[in-house]
């Protein structure tokens, strides 16, 4: 898509882009913290203030991984929590919660310590970041399923991908204001403070930009609510509550929820068996989610002063610099991403060349710090720092924004909920997993940590080649038919030169199963119904 026809649709589709920048607003608190917390934990002030400077090398590495790891326990409870409460009370109520919870932990984060002994201070400041951590991981969980569910299906992928842009628009910053805190503030409380403050700023925009958005449509169809799913579905689209499409997409969310509305979370998770389909349709999401932190991002954004260190990059103001450059490059990177790969490239494409290009990347990195362990600068060690914004680029043409894209899309509508609570839950586990090994496996394996992650890199590389059938273009209700039969012959159709490897061998086309699945559907009504219903159905293009 070029530059003009990606203007002409943003104009066109302004208030689905609206809305998915304003929900999107809430993946800046995950971003800000990553960035954040990496560069504070190198600060000398944040050091003193609870006497990490007096502590070994392996216990402040044992230190560093429970500071940063605390949240990200925080975020499993808060997602865990929220499947039962967005069931109940809807999307966007519970976007609005998660906000107004990380509000209050990250105020308690900036002030901590005032007026009390180092003891009680860490206390309180693991309190803080755990209960903050909450509100991230229900943002984290809410946020993708609510953009995917309210888009047109033509922009879905981009403004469900808007998630990782805003998460890396967030990292990006928080390094940048490191920085700042770091050469233009004296090396007192206040040096640590103002980072954990500013990160007050995203939170109180996201909950002001929330607050005039529509409810999700399938959620509002699940409650019964046909007028204002209607209305929702028009208001993104920018059209009358009476234009075929809108009529057409209500009726068929209404069609894939009969006899499965008012489910409960329990019924969900026990349904998520019910038949093949399905139970393929809820292991993808947790699967991508569980890659998307194995590739090793979280190892460079949480520790990439050290990293930088390791490659000869001096100094914290130094290291702090490249890690911001290395936020800027992902920002640029998922961009140009979200502007002209995700809908033209498709998912598939993305995450083969987002996870070739990481394996690569981390392979090198690999066995330049096996070959010069030294922290010394030779001609190497420029190619390698060059690696690490290289890695960061392929993440983001890849494995950063469109996970959350294909488990958005994929997870069956009436198990949206369950779904995507394993998913995020996933993520967040994980993502616990490696904040808190990190430090420890670059202290005890060094090299080997870049190895492992290339390694992992390489194994989901081959994984989205075979098993991942491309879902772009397809209406949420369609994508059903991707995973009912064929869907590794699918899913090779879809990769480049997977065609080798079927000979004659074809799926069958959305369209022949579609038709065959409203046939049955229809066999109960009159002729006339029947006629009119068909007719009605025949264009899939007019789906939003």
């Amino acid at each position: 898509m070029g530059c003009k026809n990606a203007l002409a649709d943003i104009s066109r589709y302004r208030n689905a882009y609206t809305l998915a920048l304003s929900a999107s607003m809430g993946s800046i608190f995950y971003g800000w913290d990553i960035g954040l917390m990496g560069g504070v934990l190198t600060l000398k002030s944040f050091q003193q203030a609870f006497g990490i400077d007096k502590m070994s090398a392996s216990a402040k590495a044992n230190f560093n991984g429970n500071i940063v790891s605390i949240m990200q326990a925080g975020c499993f409870f808060g997602v865990m929590c929220t499947s039962l409460v967005s069931s109940r009370f809807g999307r966007k109520r519970c976007l609005i919660a998660s906000g107004i919870i990380y509000l209050i932990g990250s105020l308690i984060q900036a002030i901590v310590g005032m007026g009390s002994s180092q003891v009680v201070a860490l206390r309180i400041f693991y309190f803080s970041r755990f209960f903050a951590g909450i509100g991230v991981g229900m943002v984290s969980a809410l946020a993708p399923s609510y953009i995917s569910e309210c888009m047109p299906r033509h922009i879905r992928g981009r403004c469900t991908c808007i998630v990782q842009f805003s998460n890396n628009i967030g990292m990006m910053l928080s390094f940048w204001v490191n920085y700042s805190a770091s050469v233009n503030m004296a090396s007192s409380d206040m040096q640590w403070r103002m980072p954990l403050l500013i990160q007050l700023v995203p939170g109180v925009l996201f909950v002001l930009f929330m607050l005039p958005q529509p409810e999700s449509p399938r959620w509002l169809v699940e409650k019964e609510r046909y007028d204002e799913a209607a209305a929702t579905l028009a208001y993104v689209s920018r059209t009358s509550v009476n234009d075929p499409a809108v009529l057409l997409t209500v009726e068929e969310i209404k069609a894939d929820y009969i006899g499965k509305t008012k489910i409960s979370l329990i019924a969900q998770f026990r349904m998520m068996g019910e038949s093949r389909t399905t139970a393929i349709r809820c292991l993808i999401p947790p699967i991508v989610t569980f890659f998307q932190q194995w590739n090793g991002t979280n190892a460079i954004n949480y520790y990439s002063p050290q990293i930088f260190a390791s490659l000869g990059i001096t100094g914290t103001s130094s290291g702090l610099f490249a890690t911001g450059i290395y936020g800027l490059v992902k920002v640029i990177a998922v961009a140009l991403t979200l502007a002209f790969a995700a809908e033209s490239w498709g998912r598939k494409l993305c995450l083969l060349v987002g996870g070739l290009g990481q394996g690569l990347m981390m392979l090198w990195i690999g066995g330049f710090s096996a070959i010069h362990p030294q922290s010394t600068i030779i001609p190497a060690s420029y190619v390698s720092i060059i690696a690490v914004y290289l890695y960061a680029v392929f993440f983001c043409v890849g494995w950063g924004p469109l996970p959350w894209a294909v488990a958005s899309e994929i997870a069956p509508n009436h198990l949206r909920t369950a779904t995507l609570t394993v998913a995020v839950g996933v993520n967040w586990l994980f993502s616990f997993t490696i904040s808190r090994i990190t430090p420890v496996l670059l202290e005890k394996i060094t090299y080997g940590t870049f190895l492992l992650f290339g390694t992992l890199c390489m194994v989901m590389t081959v994984w989205v080649y075979f098993f991942l059938p491309e879902t772009r273009g397809y209406a949420l209700e369609d994508i059903k038919y991707l995973f009912e039969k064929d869907m590794m012959v699918r899913a090779l159709e879809d990769a480049p030169g997977g065609r080798f490897f079927l000979g004659g061998r074809r799926s069958t086309p959305v369209e022949e199963m579609r038709r065959a699945d409203h046939a049955v559907r229809d066999s109960g009504s009159s002729d006339i119904a029947r006629k009119e219903e068909s007719e009605f159905i025949e264009d899939a293009d007019l789906k939003i």
